[in-house]
């Protein structure tokens, strides 16, 4: 029984099709080095030759592509879930199947909209109020996706440590919304080492719905996190700061009250 959804659009047909341009736009291309004077008609031949037969040869294997500044993200999680949800049919477990298969969507879902919108907001507009009240309305989606789809702990906290800028805001979203997502460690790398202010902001947020669930060494090291940021990331001014004085308010009361 085939999934209800594909884990990639290079399915064996496509990745054929792929095969047979690429290799005429190739051939046109080392035909052209020798029979014209348009080299760079050649090269255009060649470079997009090469490009459809990789997309061809590795298909699924491909975790990010990019072409002419459009970038392609294939979610290899989301295959290897699909490929999961395979063999718990074949045993018969269908329950786990139909786990592994929403999983599987729900990661090809988050890394569509949610992140383009990201990136187009900060991209497209200026710093200042109208661009931080666009984000927020991109993260409160991501946070809406985490409430309502399953998603797999171990590759939102992957995001969070290795993903681009608009997958590291999803992650922090989705932790935000759903309590089983979360990770101190990670949450607090990204306040020591977030890559912009709006990212450290959602972390420091992060980190403030986790203080009644950390142990007093996870206190102590939110709270010393937080004191180096202040007067040298942020300053008085700043809802950091303001945020930053509610987080180390309420862990001295948690510290106070043991």
């Amino acid at each position: 029984m085939e999934p209800p959804s594909a884990p990639s659009p290079f399915t064996p047909g496509l990745r054929m099709l792929l095969g047979l341009l690429g290799a005429g736009s190739f051939g046109a291309g080392v035909l052209a080095v020798f029979k014209t004077q348009n080299g760079t008609g050649a090269g255009v031949l060649l470079a997009f030759g090469g490009v459809l037969l990789v997309l061809a040869l590795l298909g699924n294997r491909i975790e990010s592509f990019e072409f002419g500044g459009a970038k392609l993200k294939l979610r290899a999680a989301a295959a290897e879930r699909f490929a999961l949800a395979e063999e718990s049919e074949r045993r018969g477990d269908t329950a786990t199947a139909d786990r592994l298969r929403a999983e599987a969507q729900a990661l090809l879902d988050a890394a569509g909209p949610i992140a383009a919108d990201y990136r187009s907001v900060r991209g497209a507009m200026r710093p200042g109020p109208d661009r931080t009240r666009a984000m927020e309305e991109v993260v409160a989606r991501a946070r809406r996706l985490a409430a309502e789809q399953p998603f797999d702990p171990a590759e939102v906290v992957r995001w969070l440590r290795e993903g681009s800028a608009e997958e590291r805001i999803t992650a922090l979203a989705m932790m935000q919304a759903k309590r089983e997502l979360r990770n101190f460690d990670a949450a607090l790398a990204a306040i020591e080492h977030s890559h912009s202010p709006f990212e450290q902001y959602h972390a420091m947020l992060l980190t403030a719905e986790m203080i009644d669930d950390l142990d007093p060494a996870q206190h102590r090291r939110l709270a010393e996190a937080v004191k180096d940021q202040r007067g040298w990331r942020f300053r008085r001014d700043t809802d950091r700061w303001r945020l930053s004085e509610d987080i180390l308010r309420r862990l001295d009361e948690r510290s106070d009250a043991k």
